[in-house]
């Protein structure tokens, strides 16, 4: 009997060992998908904004005239092709949909980065990732389950929708600064529910390709958190040109 107890000890010790390693390298794909598409949207940003002050016609061909609209929209719709999609896609497909979502969000933030002085936005692309790294850590480490905040979140986020759809026609400053004050804080509370909902999906997922796939779908989300916690944060910590 002892024996019998020795070797199951061991055994659960091995399992629980690789299901740690299994996790942290899962982890560590998710963060080094989520941070390669959130430097190749601001080098893209970067890019494209500076031509669009040097090169009138290239400012004329990109947002010149109905276009713009697809420049500003093809983001949104990149979202929704991998949300409904992602149990039918292939993961190398959703892959390709994510770099090609992080590319269409650096020409859409181009416009907005031009706005604001280079030094305020570097400090506060700085700033939203220390923030972001310690929520996120939050979220991960904590043993408090976050999934009841989560659904709070969820619906604060479609307020924040509605009042920012309604103040386009309002213009209301009041209004404005308690969107943005309230953005802030929603992303913020997503980006540790986010972290925390990630890492229990995986002990959910039976397959590589099942893995590879969730790796994505959760880099997406902490994409999304991310860039709308800078773009919020930007309304408090940028300098206008």
């Amino acid at each position: 009997m002892e024996r019998y107890n020795t070797s199951y000890s061991a055994g659960t010790a091995a399992q629980s060992a690789e299901y740690d390693e299994g996790l942290r390298k899962y982890m560590l794909k998710v963060y080094n998908y989520m941070s390669s598409g959130v430097l190749l949207t601001g080098i893209i940003a970067m890019v494209v904004a500076n031509q669009l002050v040097s090169n009138e016609a290239f400012a004329q061909a990109l947002f010149g005239g109905p276009q713009r609209y697809l420049v500003m929209f093809a983001p949104f719709a990149f979202v929704l092709v991998m949300s409904f999609g992602a149990h039918k896609l292939k993961a190398s497909t959703l892959q390709a949909l994510f770099w090609a979502y992080a590319a269409t969000m650096g020409l859409s933030l181009s416009v907005i980065l031009l706005a604001y002085t280079g030094e305020s936005v570097a400090r506060t692309f700085f700033v939203t990732a220390a923030a972001f790294g310690g929520l996120s850590l939050f979220g991960y480490t904590t043993k408090k389950s976050l999934s009841g905040m989560g659904t709070f979140l969820m619906m604060g986020l479609f307020g924040l929708i509605i009042a920012s759809v309604v103040n386009m026609f309002m213009g209301s400053g009041m209004l404005d600064f308690v969107i943005s004050v309230g953005g802030v804080l929603i992303f913020a509370g997503l980006t540790a529910y986010d972290t925390q909902r990630i890492k229990e999906s995986y002990a959910m997922m039976a397959s590589g390709e099942a893995v590879s796939k969730g790796a994505i779908m959760g880099a997406l989300n902490l994409y999304l958190d991310f860039v709308n916690l800078f773009l919020f944060l930007l309304r408090f910590m940028g300098s206008r040109e």
